[in-house]
């Protein structure tokens, strides 16, 4: 690794934990309808997965069914997409437990939180909290992981790697505040901080096979297109389709170039 990659992952390392400090600050992004810069970054990193990531998962399959060794027999050529499925289903997981104990704590049901959030002013339980934030955790520790150890390399692909991804922190942090209210302002974004900083410093020191990347790839892969379309997609966020679809048709011809 050359000193000058090294410098600029690093810098990329601190302009995403500098992400989760500033974001619940940022008031813009508040209300409804969505804020069309959230809807923005948001199509800005589901397109960096399907121009991006897919191919390179693509590519990775190969590796990764050698390192599987055929366990899974019939599903050996599918085994990255098996764990970007597995990456989706868990956030999904996450973000429904985050709900469900909002609406016990405010004391309605699960299915009632719709429209006029009834649950707008409830934060979760210290439990769902630290499930989160070891969840998120681990997942903010992987995207400083890849800054040094991506399927495709050099500056170009750092630097459409890490907006992309301060980008969708964005989008996650303004949906983990609004989960956790104080809790995550006093304390877990510093975890986040922490994560990605942690992640990076891995990453510097150790080097994982082309089947381990691939994986850990296809794992963020799901998880980044779960976190994104679940504030999308819900009718009750009005969110604005024309933002996201520039964002995404915008960001998908820039990476064409690479």
């Amino acid at each position: 690794m050359t000193v000058s990659i090294l410098v600029l992952t690093t810098l990329a390392a601190v302009v995403l934990a500098v992400v989760h400090v500033v974001t619940p600050s940022l008031r813009f992004l508040d209300g409804s309808p969505r804020s069309v810069w959230l809807s923005a970054a948001g199509g800005v990193a589901v397109a960096y997965v399907f121009v991006h990531f897919l191919p390179e998962l693509a590519s990775g399959e190969a590796s990764v069914g050698r390192m599987a060794g055929g366990t899974l027999g019939g599903f050996s050529e599918r085994h990255v997409y098996l764990i970007a499925l597995g990456g989706l289903m868990a956030f999904y997981g996450l973000d429904r437990l985050a709900k469900v104990d909002r609406s016990r704590r405010a004391g309605i049901p699960v299915t009632d939180a719709r429209g006029s959030d009834p649950t707008a002013e409830v934060g979760t339980g210290a439990g769902v909290f630290w499930i989160h934030m070891g969840s998120f955790g681990l997942y903010n520790a992987l995207v400083g992981y890849l800054l040094l150890h991506r399927e495709t390399t050099g500056v170009a692909s750092l630097a459409f790697f890490t907006v992309a991804m301060a980008l969708h922190f964005v989008v996650t942090d303004y949906g983990l505040n609004d989960d956790h209210k104080a809790a995550y302002r006093r304390t877990g974004r510093w975890v986040l901080v922490a994560a990605v900083v942690a992640g990076f410093l891995v990453g510097a020191v150790t080097v994982v096979s082309d089947a381990a990347i691939a994986a850990l790839t296809a794992f963020l892969g799901g998880g980044v297109i779960l976190n994104v379309l679940k504030d999308e997609v819900p009718s009750e966020r009005q969110s604005r389709f024309w933002a996201f679809a520039l964002g995404a048709v915008g960001y998908a011809a820039l990476l064409l170039t690479l």
